[in-house]
C-alpha cells in the first residue's frame, strides 16, 4: 500500500488516451484519417460492426479528401453509408473500387462548436483523473486509518498521487489547446 503510483498511473494514461483519440475525431478543416477511422460500418449485411480502420486502408488527398480502400469490395457500399451517415457531414462518393471522402471547410460557427467540443471532451477526462485521484486519498486515508502507514508516509504518498495527477492533467489541457490552434486555423 506504499505506492499507489503504478495503478494510478495506469488509469492516468488510459484516460489520456481515450481523451487524445476523442480529440483526433474532431475536424479540423484539413483531411485526416483519424477523421474517419473510428466511424462504426454494419458490414457483412448486419452480421458484423467495424470501425473504418478495421474494414479499410484511409490515406489523404490534398488537404481536404481522404481515400478509403477496402479490403474487401463487398463492404464499399457499407463502408460509404456510414460515412455520409455519420455525423460529421462529409460527403463521400465511390469511385471504382475506393470512396473518395471530401472535407469541406468549417465555417466560423462550426470552428467555434468544435473548440467547445474539445473544451468538453478535457474537461470529461480531467474529471475522470479527479475522479481516480478521490479514490486514491480513500486508500491513503483508510491505510493510514488502519495503521498500515505513519502520518509523513500519508503525506508523502499523497503528494506524489496529486503530483502525477497534476502532470496528466496539464498533458490534456496542452492536447486541447493544440487542437484548438488546429481548428481555428484556416
Amino acid at each position: 500500500m506504499n505506492d499507489l503510483s503504478p495503478e494510478l498511473e495506469s488509469k492516468l494514461v488510459k484516460i489520456t488516451d481515450y481523451c487524445r483519440e476523442g480529440l483526433t475525431q474532431i475536424r479540423t478543416g484539413h483531411a485526416s484519417p483519424a477523421l474517419i477511422e473510428g466511424i462504426i460500418v454494419e458490414a457483412y449485411d448486419g452480421t458484423a460492426k467495424l470501425k473504418v480502420l478495421e474494414l479499410a486502408t484511409i490515406s489523404t488527398e490534398g488537404s481536404s479528401n481522404l481515400v478509403v480502400t477496402p479490403f474487401d469490395g463487398s463492404v464499399l457500399p457499407e463502408i460509404q453509408k456510414a460515412i455520409s451517415n455519420s455525423p460529421l457531414g462529409l460527403s463521400s462518393s465511390v469511385q471504382g473500387p475506393l470512396i473518395r471522402v471530401s472535407i469541406p471547410p468549417l465555417s466560423e460557427e462550426q470552428r467555434e462548436r468544435y473548440v467547445k467540443l474539445a473544451s468538453q471532451k478535457v474537461e470529461e477526462g480531467k474529471e475522470q483523473m479527479r475522479t481516480s485521484r478521490d479514490e486514491s486519498r480513500r486508500q491513503i486515508k483508510a491505510s493510514f486509518e488502519n495503521k498500515q502507514m505513519s502520518e509523513d508516509e500519508r503525506h508523502s504518498i499523497e503528494k506524489n498521487v496529486d503530483e502525477l495527477v497534476k502532470k496528466y492533467s496539464d498533458s490534456l489541457e496542452e492536447m486541447k489547446k493544440k487542437k484548438q490552434a488546429e481548428i481555428m486555423n484556416i
